[in-house]
């Protein structure tokens, strides 16, 4: 139900005289000293107990104890409801009792006291037509809807009675006959028929505006209601609309005078928004989906050829702008699009962003084109509005503005500028106005007049320009603090000015009215300049330090030289690390970057070698983290990690942000929704939104790691043997003497060359000829991410190489798309590291404890030897394994529980006074210096395959090689199911069969990832 506001309900207990009430009802009254007294005729008496008190507009009955005031009392006498016992007496009806009236009051009256706003006999067309009538003198009688108008800034002197704007509340039933009579059961059930009843006998849009919906006769078609409250019943739906399919048009008449352009926005409300700022070619959908077919009528009848789409900016809005431009399209017509600032409507906007005019005006200006190519020039036109309608009531001058603009024809100066309508809105004017800017100041000369700004630039929000404003003569001035868009502020500044410099208040305006102006393009320029993500800009590249980049992109052995440059620059051994780490960190340029996790025992060298790698990267593509916080990359610059390389320094420092950064990596993107303040302090929902792709370098310690982060990325091992040791004890002696001071200087040149290499590495599209022959293990889950890592090693190989290749490009529609294609070279250097890196990762044991075990399996054999017995009758302890290892007592536990838990050792005693006696269990080969990736099919066999293709002159195709099919690939750690599907031109008897049982090392039921029998070449052996 429609609220009665409180104010008009005390309006009526105040102005409604309750004495006037009851000699209207025809009682007998007798004056008692400032009261007066009758008999009550709610119950019988002979002796007056009725008391009327007209100071404080009360009655009181001592004998039935009624009482109360006016309201009361014509509920009580009349019969009737609260609501409608306010409609009464606003309605100011005689309330005489009747002649044959009864003493009582009646319990409930059936006959209706106020007027009916309808026919009886009408029919339904003129029915809807009456009901939109009383709706709307309904509303021009509602504080409560004008406020909301006011709210909404809806505000215009011809609005409300150009569009016959109404308000539903819950008076019409008030004024029908009775639904217990035969006229009132009839009437509502015609009023059922066409929307404005429901079944349930309630009224369709009460406590709503009411918007109507006129036809070229002026008919109503339909009718649209916004509840005016907010506060509503969960479920409660907001819009309404009459049953059934959505008929008519909003503003026929803007459409048709549009000039061949019009405002589409979703909502009624958004589109009396832009009437209300002057812009009349303006109309609604009935929502995101609400465009029918009586719209694309009468654009087309309209003459309609460009169409400015005005929808909310969130998730609906635009994806129903879209889905709408492609149709709109498909009819003929151009579409643009008005883009909102994210989260908010036409309605809200030209509220919060003053003028309204101004502010719209400058939106439709920079709208969008939704077209493919480039949009086709809207033409601007400088006459007046082509509706022929005048300018509303707040745009009209006032008489001092008459003044003025005569002052302006005799002086021959410009005319203040008339909004014109959205079609023929010109471009925002230019000013031929100098501006000195001297750090924080703007200066503005006009003759013998200074004008000085400051703080301009903190008014970073369209709709504030809030400054510090001087105007100075040759020796007097004036200076103030005001917002420049309130016309009281700037009226009060031109008026004391006027009287400081002894100046005509009227040329003083005039000059504040182009400083505006100028100030608002500045203001502008600022803004634009604001919200232009800011990519830092690296150093500039001279000619000769482009060359060598060149040359070292262009060497090759491309390959080989990067990891010649890492070892030079101090970074020993760990070769497979080093390239990958780089390849991993150039993959950034990618659309899908591969990310890396550095993991070791501590002090063992992940941090040095993350530094080293990423010293090689441009800093201006980087960003790097100690820690960071559970939500800290949601709220980053939008592009801030935009083809960036995220460097984190431990993954415990990143651990409340591991779900972000999981799905950075899958998703290419975060969102989140945030609960904010708007500019009125009201709590609004705002959406974040960080891009991607983003390469991810993290180093750990932890030997546990959250396993949906490890799968995602490339786990890189550290070398803790003895040997690394030696050779880092070494390098770090060198670096104190006189050779490694020189070798420092070279460090940096070496480093600075790949830097420049990096930035001329464009981003481009990898397309992979031979992708479908290749192969990979399909045995278990986690290889669908690790297939997608191998073929992003092969695609950063060929990314690496582009300037040794020819980039190609490939034509769709107007698109240009370039691309470089990846070399058999590149898929040889690809499985090489995949065997090194992925064929670790994917083993079930961390590279740690693999090498621990080893040494726990020759320490049990030399014991075993040594006494002459079985392996599995040694027994160890803690101690022992510490003093083979060389672990801390930490450590030690942490990979003893590890290979206790997946049962390579048996735990025998370890009680309460007991020391831990443990059992060697596992009876394999560790083979820890061959680490192998089953299922990758040989290099060699899609080069015979290319070379027999090629003989052929046919598109290539697997072609018989000499040898078996499975016999070039890792035939002996391969099993039958993770093969390549033969090609059936090569699927002969010839071909030797796999067995399945030949699969990679199967030790306790699992299987490994490090074949026995063969020596896998080192990575460094050969590089594409």
């Amino acid at each position: 139900m429609a609220r009665i506001p409180d104010a008009e309900l005390e309006r009526l207990k105040s102005e409604v005289s309750v004495l006037r009430l009851v000699e209207a009802s025809g009682m007998k009254l007798a004056r008692r000293g400032k009261d007066w007294v009758a008999c009550c005729p709610f119950h019988a008496e002979d002796t007056a107990s009725l008391v009327v008190t007209p100071e404080k507009n009360l009655f009181h009955c001592f004998g039935c104890n009624a009482g109360g005031g006016p309201l009361d009392w014509v509920m009580k006498r009349q019969g009737v409801s609260f609501r409608h016992a306010v409609e009464l007496l606003r309605e100011g009806l005689p309330l005489a009792a009747d002649a044959g009236e009864p003493a009582a009051p009646i319990k409930h009256s059936t006959v209706r006291r106020l007027a009916p706003p309808v026919s009886l006999d009408a029919d339904e067309r003129a029915l809807l037509n009456q009901v939109v009538d009383y709706y709307h003198e309904t509303l021009k009688q509602s504080p409560e809807a004008l406020a909301y108008l006011q709210a909404r800034g809806l505000v215009h002197g011809e609005l409300v009675d150009r569009f016959k704007l109404g308000y539903a509340n819950r008076t019409l039933g008030l004024r029908l006959p009775e639904k217990t009579r035969k006229a009132g059961a009839e009437l509502r059930a015609r009023l059922e028929r066409i929307g404005i009843y429901r079944e349930s006998g309630h009224e369709h849009f009460n406590g709503s505006l009411v918007v109507p919906v006129f036809d070229e006769g002026g008919n109503v078609t339909g009718l649209y209601g916004r509840k005016l409250r907010d506060d509503l019943r969960p479920g409660t739906p907001k819009h309404l609309y009459l049953p059934g399919p959505h008929k008519g048009v909003w503003n026929l008449a803007g459409i048709s005078a549009g000039g061949g352009e019009v405002i589409l926005t979703e909502a009624l409300i958004d589109a009396m928004a832009f009437w209300c700022a002057g812009f009349r070619n303006v109309t609604a959908c009935y929502g995101t989906n609400g465009f029918t077919e009586d719209h694309l009528a009468l654009f087309r009848r309209a003459g309609i050829e460009r169409v400015l789409l005005a929808f909310d900016r969130d998730a609906a809005g635009e994806r129903g702008a879209g889905e709408l431009s492609a149709r709109l399209r498909k009819e003929g017509f151009g579409t643009y699009r008005i883009a909102f600032p994210k989260g908010m409507d036409a309605a809200e906007y030209a509220l919060k962003v003053t003028p309204a005019g101004k502010s719209l005006g400058m939106l439709i200006r920079k709208a969008e084109w939704l077209g493919e190519g480039q949009g086709p020039e809207r033409e601007a036109d400088a006459s007046l509005p082509r509706s022929g309608e005048t300018a509303p009531p707040e745009l009209v001058a006032p008489p001092e503005a008459a003044k003025e603009k005569s002052r302006f024809e005799d002086g021959g100066l410009e005319p203040p500028p008339v909004p014109l309508p959205a079609a023929v809105l010109p471009p925002a004017p230019s000013l031929v106005l100098e501006a000195e800017v001297m750090g924080e100041e703007v200066v503005l000369r006009f003759e013998a007049r200074r004008w000085r700004v400051r703080g301009l630039s903190k008014n970073l929000a369209a709709g504030v320009l809030k400054v510090n404003l001087l105007v100075a003569g040759t020796e007097t001035f004036h200076v103030d603090t005001l917002d420049l868009y309130a016309a009281r502020a700037r009226a009060l500044f031109v008026q004391q000015a006027a009287a400081e410099l002894h100046v005509r208040e009227e040329v003083l305006k005039t000059e504040l009215g182009r400083v505006l102006l100028k100030l608002e393009q500045m203001q502008d320029e600022t803004i634009r300049a604001a919200l232009e993500p800011q990519v830092p800009a690296g150093p500039a590249m001279d000619e000769a330090a482009r060359d060598a980049a060149l040359a070292l992109l262009r060497a090759p052995d491309l390959l080989g030289r990067i990891l010649a440059d890492l070892d030079a620059c101090g970074m020993v051994g760990e070769a497979t690390n080093k390239l990958t780490a780089y390849l991993a960190a150039t993959s950034r340029k990618l659309d899908r970057p591969l990310a890396v996790v550095v993991q070791s025992s501590s002090a063992a060298g992940k941090s040095s070698l993350m530094d080293a790698v990423l010293a090689m990267m441009p800093p201006e593509e980087m960003v790097r983290f100690s820690a960071m916080t559970g939500q800290s990359l949601f709220y980053m610059g939008e592009t801030n990690l935009k083809h960036r390389v995220l460097a984190i320094a431990e993954e415990e420092g990143a651990s409340r942000a591991a779900y972000a950064l999981k799905l950075l990596q899958s998703e290419g993107e975060l969102t989140i929704a945030s609960t904010g303040s708007d500019a009125n302090g009201n709590l609004v929902t705002q959406t974040y939104r960080v891009e991607g792709p983003t390469s991810l370098f993290m180093t750990t310690t932890a030997i546990d790691v959250d396993e949906e982060l490890m799968n995602r990325c490339l786990v890189l091992s550290v070398d803790e043997g003895r040997e690394q040791t030696r050779a880092i004890h070494q390098r770090q002696r060198e670096r104190r003497t006189l050779a490694g001071l020189a070798a420092k200087t070279q460090r940096d040149n070496v480093q600075d060359m790949h830097r420049n290499a990096q930035r001329l590495i464009r981003p481009l599209a990898v397309v992979n000829p031979y992708a479908d022959r290749l192969t990979f293990l399909d045995d278990r889950t986690r290889t669908r991410r690790d297939h997608e890592k191998y073929l992003g090693l092969i695609d950063v190989v060929a990314l690496l190489h582009q300037h040794q290749r020819p980039v190609k490009t490939l034509s769709i529609g107007e698109r240009q798309i370039e691309y470089v294609e990846a070399t058999l070279a590149d898929i040889a250097a690809a499985n090489r590291l995949a065997h090194e890196v992925l064929g670790r990762s994917l083993d079930e044991l961390p590279p740690q404890t693999r090498r621990l075990l080893a040494v726990i399996q020759a320490m049990v054999r030399g014991q075993a030897e040594t006494h002459g017995i079985a392996p599995g009758e040694v027994r160890f302890g803690r101690a022992d394994i510490r003093r083979h290892a060389g672990l801390s007592d930490t450590q030690c536990r942490l990979h003893l529980d590890r290979l206790t838990t997946l049962e390579f050792l048996l735990i025998h005693r370890g009680r309460r006074g007991q020391s831990f006696e443990y059992e060697l269990l596992f009876d394999g080969d560790v083979a820890e210096e061959a680490p192998h990736l089953p299922g990758l099919i040989d290099v060699d066999m899609l080069c015979s395959e290319a070379m027999a293709s090629a003989s052929r002159g046919e598109t290539p195709r697997n072609a018989g090689p000499s040898r078996g099919q499975r016999g070039p690939m890792a035939g002996d750690a391969r099993s039958a199911e993770t093969a390549a599907k033969p090609d059936p031109a090569t699927d002969s008897g010839d071909s030797p069969e796999v067995p399945p049982e030949s699969h990679p090392l199967r030790v306790n039921g699992h299987a490994g990832s490090y074949r026995q029998g063969h020596v896998i070449p080192s990575p460094l052996a050969a590089s594409a």
